[in-house]
């Protein structure tokens, strides 16, 4: 992976924006919206510390920065974090698709944004495009190597 959490920024914005525990696609949809120059992106979290799991997780890049406006709520070090992106929107890609969930399905929630069909499935759950199948199977791989007995 090469870009890599900055959590100085992550924490900064995680505060002006009143961030909340385990809502990550609102965070990063309102962190998205009050940033300069960041780019909204869906996909996956692997949690490096013991249990390790795998979460559908968002967060923002700025550049070859990831800021995570989750952080304070995750409860583990910056690295033992290990991001995959499936799906980068630009803030003016992200409006124009939260505006037509709203229109389209008003009763639900316009986030995560999960693209065009046809959607792809990873594990029991239907989910997104081929892109997600990838970053699900990358994470899915790390996660396997940090349960591998010779790891710990």
């Amino acid at each position: 992976m090469s870009k890599q959490l900055d959590e100085t920024v992550s924490r900064e914005i995680a505060n002006n924006i009143k961030s909340k525990a385990k809502q990550s696609f609102d965070n990063a949809y309102k962190a998205a919206l009050a940033t300069d120059g960041a780019v909204y992106v869906q996909g996956f979290l692997v949690l490096a510390a013991k249990p390790y799991r795998i979460i559908e997780h968002s967060w923002i890049e700025l550049e070859d920065r990831i800021i995570d406006p989750t952080l304070p709520f995750l409860n583990h070090k910056a690295q033992d974090l290990y991001y995959y992106p499936a799906q980068q929107l630009t803030v003016k890609q992200l409006k124009a698709a939260v505006e037509e969930a709203q229109e389209d399905y008003p009763e639900d929630n316009p986030l995560p944004v999960y693209g065009a069909a046809p959607y792809e499935y990873y594990g029991d759950v239907m989910l997104g495009g081929a892109e997600y199948l990838a970053a699900y199977q990358a994470a899915e791989a790390k996660w396997k190597e940090l349960n591998d007995p010779q790891y710990n």
